[in-house]
């Protein structure tokens, strides 16, 4: 695992995350680590979200597609 060293930070910064730490029962590495973490994953996350609210809003639009596969297997097959 690789570290990182911030620099510079204003102390009232990281006396605030030294209480959410705190809060959250956990050490102030382990809630930099969650933040930077979830911040890390966030853009993936949300895609994913909206790539689920697509899909939902096309089923409620035209219902449950089948799935094709068998199809493409058979079309495949009976071109040889």
């Amino acid at each position: 695992m690789s570290s990182v060293r911030v620099r510079n930070l204003d102390p009232q910064v990281i006396s605030m995350l030294k209480d959410r730490a705190k809060r959250h029962g956990k050490t102030l590495e382990e809630e930099l680590r969650g933040i930077f973490t979830e911040a890390a994953f966030r853009p993936r996350r949300e895609a994913a979200d909206r790539a689920q609210a697509i899909s939902d809003a096309i089923r409620a639009r035209v219902g449950t597609l089948s799935d094709s596969t068998p199809i493409i297997r058979e079309e495949r097959e009976a071109r040889g």
